[in-house]
């Protein structure tokens, strides 16, 4: 059974075709609570204009999954897209001069931390961000430590 939203309404559509009389129908609506949210009419159109369904908007591991892949991937990309962008443009001497400037784009992850409604999301992208710089280094360290301990 798919949890989409259709297919509660399609539901909900062959319990209203199972009541016969206008009656049955009539009931169920007083015994329904007055404070119950009345529901919305189903259009597929509106519904696809809306936006992302109900995973990207309500599932709870979503921001933090996306988050944290998104902040390893900003780790691994970014800073060769920069390099590789710069070494078409200048010298190999200017880029090594210029590579610094590549921490401006952490801005994107702190302006996600302070907007209230990204802050999930970008504590995650954090999150993804540190874990990834932490395991590259440690494994440059082992490797070097490695190479060095065992040269003959």
């Amino acid at each position: 059974m798919s949890t989409d939203k259709q297919a509660v309404e399609a539901s909900a559509a062959d319990e209203s075709a199972d009541h016969a009389s206008g009656e049955a129908a009539e009931a169920e609506a007083e015994a329904t609570p007055s404070d119950a949210p009345p529901e919305a009419p189903a259009d597929d159109e509106s519904q696809a204009d809306e936006g992302p369904n109900w995973w990207h908007r309500d599932h709870p591991t979503f921001a933090a999954l996306s988050g944290f892949f998104t902040g390893l991937l900003f780790v691994a990309l970014i800073p060769a897209i920069y390099v590789g962008v710069l070494s078409l443009l200048v010298s190999n001497d200017r880029v090594e001069e210029l590579f610094p400037f590549v921490l401006v784009t952490l801005a994107v992850p702190l302006a996600l931390v302070a907007n209230k409604r990204t802050r999930r999301f970008g504590t995650y992208f954090w999150i993804g961000i540190l874990l990834t710089a932490v395991v590259v280094v440690g494994v440059g360290a082992l490797v070097l430590w490695f190479m060095v301990e065992h040269q003959s």
